[in-house]
């Protein structure tokens, strides 16, 4: 896998502008804060973000992957401000639970998920080789 960020764009700070792989792709559906009774748990979306990208990484793990993987991660996001204010401790979870390299990204505010508690929402795809 390698992540490119041509010196002509902007410096990226918690994504790349673009990951190139080869091996067998992987499509991760979105994930949100439900817990394995189908209940949103948390209350904040630093709370529901780790949980959040938690079960996108065993969904990813349990097709042979790693969160190394990952190419490219979509963040649906109810309150962009709420999100913004709290990136730092986000990325924090970022950091434990993926590392420090980041996949192609974009964050989207929407104005509401399917479960109505839902505070934000993750999607991806991954490149597993094998």
């Amino acid at each position: 896998m390698e992540r490119i960020n041509p010196p002509e764009l902007a410096r990226p700070s918690g994504f790349s502008h673009v990951v190139t792989a080869e091996g067998r792709f992987v499509f991760l559906a979105g994930q949100t804060a439900l817990d394995v009774d189908n209940r949103i748990v948390g209350e904040d979306v630093v709370t529901q973000f780790e949980r959040a990208l938690g079960n996108l990484l065993t969904a990813l793990r349990a097709a042979g992957g790693e969160p190394s993987d990952l190419c490219s991660l979509t963040v649906y996001i109810v309150d962009m401000d709420d999100y913004r204010a709290h990136a730092r401790e986000i990325g924090q979870v970022w950091k434990r639970l993926v590392g420090t390299e980041y996949p192609a990204m974009a964050g989207i505010g929407v104005s509401r998920l399917w479960d109505v508690e839902a505070l934000v929402e993750v999607q991806g795809f991954a490149v597993v080789s094998r």
